[in-house]
């Protein structure tokens, strides 16, 4: 048995999604279940124990996509905790991100030669390999600013981090 693919473009269109039943795969985006219409789907269908939510790529800390990952039994959308009842699948290796090697290898080729370099994405721990990363392949004076730091930029002299 064959189905058809339908595009939705319309919130509305997507909502009406919930409102059907029988055998589908739902595509949805954001990809750590923090926002947009992927919520719709999952307040619908997770509590249902027949369904299946694969989840793509890297789920950061502290977002509904890591709390389903990492087994929780409900998580809050919209104000209102959903049980999970639903299988959650993770599928490995998947990313729109570039990797580290990916990142160097574009940072080469652009011939870049800049005073300070901030890393500010990624979990700490992998953000401050980066930094070292940096420094190591470029000589560049790269650093991981704290949350909430504040940085003055001067056109002639060293960026002074407050």
């Amino acid at each position: 048995m064959c189905g058809t693919a339908e595009y939705t473009r319309t919130p509305e269109e997507s909502k009406a999604i919930g409102r059907r039943t029988g055998p589908m795969i739902v595509i949805s985006a954001s990809g750590m279940a923090t926002g947009g219409r992927i919520l719709h789907h999952l307040k619908r269908f997770l509590p249902e124990e027949n369904n299946t939510v694969l989840m793509v790529g890297y789920q950061s800390a502290g977002t509904r996509g890591r709390a389903l990952v990492d087994g929780a039994e409900e998580i809050k959308i919209q104000g209102q905790y959903v049980p999970v009842r639903s299988k959650v699948v993770r599928a490995e290796g998947l990313s729109a991100h570039a990797d580290y090697r990916e990142l160097l290898d574009w940072l080469a080729a652009g011939e870049l030669s800049p005073q300070r370099v901030f890393v500010t994405h990624g979990e700490p721990a992998a953000a401050d390999a980066f930094r070292r990363r940096l420094k190591d392949t470029f000589g560049w004076d790269a650093m991981v600013p704290a949350m909430g730091a504040k940085v003055e930029l001067g056109l002639a002299t060293q960026p002074e981090v407050r």
